[in-house]
């Protein structure tokens, strides 16, 4: 075999081991270590009669790291070296160094928490921080507490050794590996602004690259098998090189053709497959686009997507590294300086930014705290907390936190525990393949994908707008996904249905798997049944996605309407190609943030519900009767000012059915009165001026007898009389009726109300009989009255207040109205200034009566009506 950089370290690796339980190998991208140093542990018995089993982030590097470790030992894979990813099993009696997932590792400790006839587990590429990664180290080292026997090695191409040793307790290793200068070269501004598609701009570099460089091939960094597709195309004339793709969904023996040695010179359009775990010899340049698609998680629904994002710079400087493998090389990137220098040095730990529920159901499996000291990094709360709520809401969970019996069996299901609740759910009505087909359309990519606008670009099907109206828009993926089976997935069929082939395989191999799970257990299901209708069949299907998706109930806004209210919410609007166009109620399976046109304009941005599927009021009262509840409340009607009942069917906090109540109940009701009534004002149910008025009136009687009780109310009076005032009425025309003085009035007792009326009256009666309005004000002014200057003759002193002891200020007015004399000495008026006023009264009034002694004169009758 040819020397490699991390053989001279392998002595060092395997004493350590010998001297402790774990060791953290640091060693950059090329080094061998995924290739080499698994096959060391084993040839020094370090896992003793039991197996090494190899983590790798990627099904394509434990494909490719096993076959290249067989063929160095000169065996074919499956005997002493195998693999075991998703849906393949290579490896046989005789395997003893085995390649896996890193999920896969995690289900077999949740079967087997022991890991009997395993001697060392070696977590390959950990800088990557997957979240099955985290969650393997965290097991394995509470595993090793139990099982000193058993060697755990961590290997990184790029992370910092020191945390993860700490973690572990563990020494740790580093490998300086062999790399050649690589010269870097970026767009600038000028060319990055110009108008390319990504295939353009690599096609551009890749020419430029082999022209530039006498021989060895070209790798390029592209984010996923659409644009791969697509920079194929763009170079399908080139002749110097072969031009050559490499990603998991391509046969053994199309990856092996990328990455074998090759006489021509190639260019691989790789995913970043190629940045650590797999090695390519012989490459001279790299063309890094700078993306990836990298896994993430629906926000809305905690589904696994892949997410297009730009890659960090320790991926950025991987990439390039690999140019310099073997010799001086170059890395074209096709973004800026400025681009590159702003990207975070790291991408963030998927712990941090995904979905949690699957791994809070596998720990409560395993009845395993994750407290304080258990991860590497510890979840956010709030994530960790989401995650434990929706298992709850599932069933599969109960209060306290412990599994159920219906989260047990979720858990034997390779999906996110939504999904397994589908499939349940499902099998339990006697259709488990349909809730298996169902799951496996939602797990895996969208077969639509051109419709979902994750593989546009020319060429790209233009989105399906002939959508039958129906019930599930998951239920015509089924039958789009049956239909092209029944084709035998044949690649006219696939076109003609607008299906992405590559999305289609991946959902029958889920399916296939997912159907046997689900068959072994409807042996044994009592209410499984044969064969159902059709309709049978679809009622089925619809009331699993509910189970599956609970907090996703939402109603629409109007019939016909593409606008929906959310459980929980906010609202949404259906997708134009959702074939849910009448369901007044259906479950949102799944939502992204887009723009949507309406009648030609260009939408608002909001939640746009890309899969929808309906549901009944039935559905929901008999799968969460608890959930579902009846109400009445009472509310305000601004527009009639008044308070109405309404009788309403609520699930969660999702309003069903509304309608008006007959009877509205009058507690309540006086409560919305009086709410509205403090927001318009005490003082708009009361005469203009008569509550400051009666207030001032009140004061001025408990001003002037102190010892009688009488009270003085201020604002809290108003309050108290307000709140009375509302009691068994409910609009504004009725609390306008009563007036709100009057409430206050009505508050006093009778005697109270007596010893107010002689102290401070409301009116007055003078000796022509006239009724005269007292004016009280607020503080210490004296009350007043206003009347014309005739209906004060035949008085030497005013009429006075509180028993005669509070002179009223009197405002004496001419025939016009206006005050001609204000003053509390009556007497001395009619001595010192009536006579020089009465002639010029004569003078402008002659009319009336001006006599010379009014003290003797008869004041004039009110007139009667």
């Amino acid at each position: 075999m040819d020397p490699l950089p991390i053989d001279p370290l392998l002595p060092e690796v395997v004493s350590a081991l010998r001297a402790g339980p774990a060791l953290v190998v640091e060693a950059p991208p090329g080094a061998g270590k995924t290739t080499r140093l698994p096959p060391a542990l084993l040839t020094a018995g370090l896992a003793g009669d039991g197996e090494v089993v190899v983590l790798e982030p990627r099904r394509l590097a434990a494909r490719m790291a096993a076959r290249r470790v067989a063929a160095e030992l000169g065996e074919r894979p499956g005997e002493t070296v195998g693999w075991q990813v998703r849906f393949e099993d290579v490896s046989g009696p005789r395997t003893r160094l085995r390649y896996v997932t890193e999920a896969l590792l995690t289900r077999r400790l949740l079967a087997t928490p022991e890991l009997p006839g395993v001697g060392a587990v070696v977590l390959d590429e950990f800088h990557e921080r997957h979240l099955d990664g985290d969650l393997a180290l965290a097991l394995l080292a509470r595993l090793a507490a139990r099982r000193p026997d058993l060697k755990l090695v961590v290997m990184s191409a790029t992370l910092d050794a020191g945390p993860v040793a700490r973690f572990l307790g563990a020494p740790s290793l580093r490998s300086e590996g062999r790399a050649f200068p690589v010269e870097l070269e970026h767009l600038s501004p000028e060319e990055a602004a110009r108008d390319q598609r990504l295939e353009e701009r690599v096609a551009s570099a890749v020419r430029r690259a082999l022209r530039d460089e006498p021989d060895g091939h070209v790798l390029v960094f592209l984010p996923g098998a659409a644009e791969i597709r697509r920079a194929r195309e763009a170079l399908s004339g080139l002749t110097l090189a072969e031009v050559l793709p490499l990603h998991g969904d391509l046969p053994p023996e199309e990856q092996d053709r990328a990455v074998g040695p090759s006489a021509r010179r190639k260019v691989i359009l790789s995913t970043n497959v190629a940045e650590t775990s797999v090695t390519i010899e012989g490459v001279a340049a790299v063309v890094d686009s700078g993306l990836a698609r990298v896994a993430a998680h629906s926000p809305w629904s905690g589904l696994p997507t892949l997410e297009l994002r730009k890659v960090s710079r320790a991926s950025a400087a991987q990439r390039a590294g690999r140019a310099g493998r073997t010799r001086a090389g170059r890395c074209l990137r096709l973004y800026t300086r400025h681009d590159h220098d702003a990207r975070p040095e790291f991408d963030l730990p998927e712990i941090r930014r995904e979905d949690l529920a699957g791994t809070a159901l596998a720990l409560a499996q395993l009845g395993v705290a994750a407290g304080e000291g258990f991860w590497l990094d510890a979840p956010p709360p709030a994530a960790w907390e989401a995650a434990h709520a929706l298992l709850r809401d599932l069933g599969a969970l109960d209060a306290a936190g412990r599994i159920t019996a219906l989260g047990r069996r979720l858990a034997r299901f390779p999906l996110h525990p939504r999904l397994a609740r589908l499939v349940v759910a499902a099998e339990e009505a006697g259709d488990g393949p349909g809730g298996a087909l169902l799951a496996a359309l939602l797990g895996e990519r969208d077969i639509r994908a051109f419709e979902a606008g994750r593989l546009a670009g020319p060429g790209a099907p233009a989105p399906r707008r002939d959508v039958p109206t129906g019930p599930s828009d998951l239920l015509e993926l089924a039958s789009l996904f049956e239909e092209a089976a029944r084709a035998r997935f044949a690649e006219g069929a696939l076109r003609r249905l607008r299906l992405a082939p590559g999305a289609v395989q991946a959902v029958e191999r889920a399916r296939r798997q997912l159907e046997r799970l689900v068959q072994r257990r409807s042996t044994s299901t009592a209410n499984s049944t044969a064969t159902a209708t059709a309709t049978a069949a679809e009622e089925a299907l619809l009331r699993a996605t509910l189970a599956g998706f609970p907090d996703r109930v939402a109603r629409r806004r109007a019939p016909g309407s593409d606008e929906v209210v959310l459980a929980g919410g906010g609202s949404a609007r259906l997708a134009p190609e959702s074939a849910v166009r009448e369901a007044p109620l259906l479950v949102a399976v799944d939502a992204e943030e887009r723009r949507v046109r309406v009648a030609g304009r260009p939408g608002a941005g909001g939640a746009v519900v890309r899969l929808a599927s309906a549901v009944t009021q039935e559905m929901l009262l008999d799968l969460f009767p608890d959930a579902l509840r009846y109400e009445e409340e009472v509310r305000w009607d601004a527009t009639a000012e008044r308070a109405d009942g309404f009788e309403r069917l609520v699930y969660r906090d999702l309003v069903l059915e509304e309608a008006r109540a007959a009877r509205v109940d009058p507690d309540r009701a006086a409560a919305a009165l009086l709410e509205a009534a403090r927001a318009r004002g005490a003082r708009s149910f009361a005469g203009e001026g008569a509550l400051d008025r009666l207030l001032a009136r009140l004061a001025f009687a408990a001003r002037h007898a102190p010892d009688a009780g009488l009270p003085a109310p201020g604002e809290d009076g108003v309050e108290a009389a307000l709140r009375a005032a509302c009691v068994g009425r409910r609009s504004f025309a009725e609390l306008r009726e009563v007036g709100l003085e009057g409430a206050l009035l009505g508050a006093l007792a009778p005697p109270a109300r007596a010893l107010l009326e002689r102290l401070a009256p409301e009116r007055v009666t003078l000796p022509g009989g006239r009724s005269v309005k007292v004016e009280y004000e607020a503080g210490d002014k004296p009350p007043w009255i206003a009347s014309r200057l005739q209906d004060f003759f035949g008085l030497a002193d005013g009429p006075r207040l509180a028993q005669g002891r509070v002179p009223l200020v009197l405002h004496l007015l001419a025939p016009n109205g206006r005050a001609q004399q204000v003053t509390t000495d009556l007497a001395g008026f009619w001595s010192r200034h009536y006579p020089a006023l009465r002639r010029e009264l004569m003078r402008r009034y002659p009319r009336h009566a001006w006599p010379e002694d009014p003290l003797r004169a008869e004041p004039p009758q009110p007139r009667r009506r």
